[in-house]
Parts: C-alpha cells; sequence; structure tokens
C-alpha cells in the first residue's frame, strides 16, 4: 500500500498512484508482470500448464505485450469444472480467503486470495473510492452483500484503507437503510442500482426526502445500467452516480471505476491487463472497435486468471482523460453477450429495451422481459410500470403512452414487440441484482 499513502498523517495522494504512471513505464511493469504470472500458472496450474503445451508455447515465448495473444483463453465453465480448488496456484496453507458465487446453476465458482492478493484488492478499491471523488471523512454505507459474494468485503476493505468511515449494513431492509442514511450522515452509498432505484421510491414513502441529506455519491456496480438509468437517478437523489466495474473471477470489485468525468470506466491495467477480442473469432480487436472484454491478472497469486472471456461487450478507449490518469478506460458496459436473446432471428439486449423505456416520459424504472413460445415461433412482451400520474390519466392518454413506448423499442431493436403498461409498485424489486428477462420458453 506504499503508494497510496504519504508518511506523514497518512492523507491519501491520489497523483502518486500507478493511475498516473508515464505510459512507457506502465507498459514495462506490465510486461514484468505478464511474464511472471505466465511462469507461475504455468508452473502451478495443470489446466493451464496442458493447454499451453498443447499450442506448443512455453512462458519464455511470452517476451512482449503481444505475445499474449499466444496464450489460451480461459473461460467461466474452467472454475466449475476444476471445482472447488483445481485452478489455485498457492497451497492452501498460503490462502487466507475465499469466496464464491452464488452458485445457482450448479456448482458455485470459487477464487482465492493470499494475503497479498487483499492487500493488492484494497488497494485497487481505494483508487476506485478516490476516482469517485471519496477521501477520509466521507461516511461509506455499503449495501452490497456481505459473505460468500466478494462485493460487500471488497468494498469495506477499500473504504476502511482509504480512510473512510464504513457502515456494514449489507443489502435489504431498505427502511433501514434509509434511517442509517438519514440518521448517520451518509455521504456515499455503495450498492446495485437496481436496489438504489428501490430505495428512492420507498424514501419518500416513509417521509425522506433523499436530496435533502449529505448523500453525494452512489457507487453503484454488479449489473450492467444505463446513462438513462443515471440521468433518472442523480436529479432525484441529488447525488453523483458511478459506475464500477468488477468480477469475482478476476478480484470482486476494484478492477475499474470511473472518475469525476464520468465518461467511461479506468480499468487499473497495472493488475489487470485488458484485450478486446471478436467473440466469434477470438481475434483481437484494435483500440476502439466494440468487442469482448478479456482480462489478464497481471499481480494475482492464489488464483491467476489467463485470458479471461468475461462476456462483457464493451471498447478500450485510449484517448486521454481530463482527469489526468493515464490508465485506458473502457466504454461503460451496458450488455454480456450471454444476455442476448434472439426473437425473429433479431439479437436484443435487455439494456436496449431500458434505453428505449426511459427515453419516455411517464415510464417508472422499472421493468420486466417475458419471453415465450406459442409452439412455433418465439415472442416477447415488454411489461413496464408507469408513474401514478400517468396511470391515473384517461384511456386514450395510456393507449398513447403506449404506443411511444412500443415505437420507441422498435426504433432501437428494429421489431415490434408486445408492450404491457403495468399500475405502480407491480413488477417485483430487487435488493441485489434486477432479474429483468423472464425466459418461459423453457419451461
Amino acid at each position: 500500500m506504499n503508494e497510496f499513502w504519504h508518511d506523514a498523517g497518512c492523507a491519501f495522494h491520489p497523483v502518486s498512484a500507478p493511475d498516473y504512471l508515464p505510459v512507457e513505464q506502465l507498459r514495462q511493469l506490465q510486461i514484468h508482470r505478464l511474464k511472471a504470472v505466465t511462469q507461475r500458472a504455468y508452473d502451478h496450474v495443470a489446466l493451464f500448464r496442458k493447454r499451453m503445451d498443447a499450442r506448443g508455447v512455453t512462458p519464455a515465448d511470452v517476451q512482449t505485450l503481444k505475445d499474449i495473444a499466444l496464450l489460451p483463453f480461459t473461460v467461466k465453465v474452467d472454475l466449475r469444472d476444476t471445482y472447488p480448488f483445481g485452478l489455485f496456484a498457492s497451497p492452501m496453507n498460503e490462502v487466507v480467503r475465499l469466496h464464491a458465487s452464488s452458485g445457482t446453476t450448479g456448482k458455485p465458482i470459487v477464487v482465492a486470495y493470499t494475503r497479498d492478493d487483499l492487500r493488492v484488492w484494497a488497494s485497487v478499491m481505494v483508487r476506485t473510492f478516490a476516482a469517485c471523488g471519496l477521501d477520509r471523512g466521507d461516511i461509506v454505507q455499503n449495501a452490497y452483500g456481505y459473505g460468500l459474494f466478494t462485493g460487500g468485503l471488497g468494498a469495506h476493505y477499500g473504504a476502511e484503507a482509504l480512510g473512510a468511515t464504513v457502515i456494514p449494513i449489507s443489502g435489504g431492509n431498505t427502511d433501514r437503510q434509509i434511517m442509517i442514511m438519514k440518521d448517520f450522515g451518509t455521504t456515499a452509498l455503495c450498492a446495485t442500482p437496481s436496489y438504489f432505484l428501490r430505495i428512492l421510491e420507498r424514501a419518500p414513502q416513509i417521509g425522506v426526502d433523499l436530496r435533502e441529506l449529505p448523500l453525494k455519491a452512489g457507487i453503484f456496480g454488479a449489473e450492467p445500467w444505463t446513462d438513462e438509468m443515471r440521468k433518472r437517478i442523480e436529479p432525484e437523489a441529488n447525488i453523483k452516480a458511478y459506475d464500477i466495474y468488477g468480477l469475482s473471477e478476476i478480484i470482486g470489485p476494484g478492477v475499474g471505476s470511473e472518475c469525476c468525468e464520468q465518461n467511461c470506466l479506468h480499468i487499473f491495467e497495472d493488475h489487470f491487463y485488458p484485450e478486446i477480442i471478436d467473440p466469434e473469432t477470438l481475434e483481437p480487436l484494435p483500440d476502439g472497435t466494440e468487442g469482448e472484454l478479456v482480462l489478464t491478472t497481471l499481480s494475482k497469486q492464489a488464483m491467476p486468471m489467463i485470458r479471461y472471456r468475461t462476456r462483457d461487450i464493451t471498447s478500450l478507449q485510449t484517448e486521454a482523460c481530463p482527469c489526468g490518469r493515464t490508465i485506458r478506460r473502457i466504454r461503460r458496459i451496458s450488455r454480456r453477450s450471454d444476455d442476448m436473446f434472439i426473437i425473429r432471428g433479431v439479437n436484443v439486449y435487455p439494456s436496449q429495451i431500458e434505453e428505449a423505456l426511459l427515453a419516455v416520459e411517464g415510464t417508472a424504472p422499472h421493468y420486466q422481459i417475458v419471453l415465450t413460445n406459442d409452439g412455433t415461433m418465439d415472442d416477447v412482451e415488454v411489461q413496464v410500470e408507469v408513474t401514478p400520474e400517468a396511470f391515473s390519466d384517461t384511456v386514450g392518454a395510456m393507449e398513447g403512452l403506449r404506443r411511444k413506448l412500443s415505437s420507441s423499442i422498435e426504433r432501437i431493436i428494429n421489431i415490434r414487440v408486445n408492450l404491457r403498461l403495468v399500475e405502480p409498485n407491480t413488477i417485483q424489486r430487487s435488493e441485489g441484482k434486477a432479474k429483468r428477462v423472464l425466459d418461459l420458453r423453457k419451461q
């Protein structure tokens, strides 16, 4: 943690962080770490060694950053196939923490950390919070889930390392969340954006105006969300809503973050090397081209991930950010390749539906996409809540709103959907990650 703290008074000095390294120095650090992590994975992870041998590649072949393309990919199923400890590169007597996914589809994925891994994790979360304008003296209410999920503890230790005051409230119990925000003077809230929508909805019902609280920042992650959603959240709560990025397979939260410019997410690429590939051909794509994000952990000891296919769709941005950080940025991730569904031959992403809905006045930011099949073809129905004002309007006005929404969706995805307006508070609220798509075709 030495690069983050001044000896006198332990004040945080972000200009000394690796975010601001001269680019050539950063590239030298990356290749040094890439060589080391490739050797470590080859020496200690049987699956990786087997795949490298099958390609006729050795760690000695990695001499430049471009040589990363010689290395095999890792995918999520590899973690399940080697459950629980088959991808570990450290012996258990050096592993001090285990986390795991929820395991809703079969075996969970298990991730491990050495003591040095935890130091890195705390340091990238310090950089995340600093990028979002937080500092010592801030009061951070952490509504990410604690336990096996990486979000809670990742944000917790990072905020403490920053020097902020942490409220480890975890998720759920919305009335208590709001009471604590009001009584404790919370200045920043960590949560999924869909859960913050629930807080926004509930606060006025119990007589609390979030705009009158000291809350100034929302640190939102763990699920894709759109700029249209941000435009709804910020004025209603009088906060800045920041997007952060992470995934358990890499480290948890702390892989990347927006800065105060709120224009793309900086990747902490001294620890996580980013590539963009064509998800079909698997060939590397040039900076600025949209494709699938692939990440390599450059410093992870317990469980190094080499060329991990995230399934997240984005692009790398190389132009300088006004904030002065030299680490590269990725465009906000609004969709995943495995979130896509196909209706009548058209590829559709939930984020496209959200963008279309929130562009029309009179809707609430709560919706669900229902996929069905009548035995001959697939169909899609979009259920969207309307605001209380719109719901109490005339039948003709409601029908006009329905047509506007249907037209907005058709303009973006190029197919007509069945659109159903539902009354306020009809769609189930989320206290974690929102489930936007209900696929009834498989039932």
